[in-house]
């Protein structure tokens, strides 16, 4: 596991933006935390990184669960923040954006943790102080 201190939104998004550029296709990458951690900086970070999509586009899909961004790497951003339970997630047929060839970003994803691909990429946001987060990112759970 690696853990990296940031120290400002800007550092969050910079970090981000150099995984979307080194991430491989497919891949999953899990994100934890409270609300307000930074997993939606983090995201657009990655969507930047990976998509060249101006990252100022990129929102969290709080109420449609993803957002698509299309660039030389696909992002399928996902919020499950409002998510009932894994059966709606399969429901919709989320599922197969895991096999889509994109990286699958998905915010709260321990609401389908029994679901999540095995070779997942973990990334735990933590808050230290106002606008300093321990971020841990790994292949296995914390």
């Amino acid at each position: 596991m690696q853990q990296v201190i940031s120290h400002s939104a800007a550092e969050t998004f910079e970090l981000g933006r150099k995984l979307g550029q080194e991430l491989t296709l497919p891949t999953t990458v899990c994100l934890f935390g409270e609300l307000a951690a930074g997993k939606t900086t983090l995201i657009k970070g990655i969507v930047a990184g990976a998509t060249q999509v101006d990252p100022s586009h990129v929102q969290s899909p709080t109420f449609t669960f993803l957002h698509i961004y299309k660039g030389q790497k696909p992002v399928y951003h996902f919020d499950l923040y409002r998510l009932r339970d894994i059966d709606e997630f399969l429901s919709m047929g989320f599922d197969e954006y895991f096999d889509a060839g994109g990286i699958c970003c998905i915010e709260w994803s321990e609401r389908i943790s029994s679901f999540l691909p095995a070779d997942s990429l973990y990334i735990y946001l933590e808050h230290i102080e106002e606008n300093q987060r321990l971020i841990t990112i790994g292949k296995q759970k914390k």
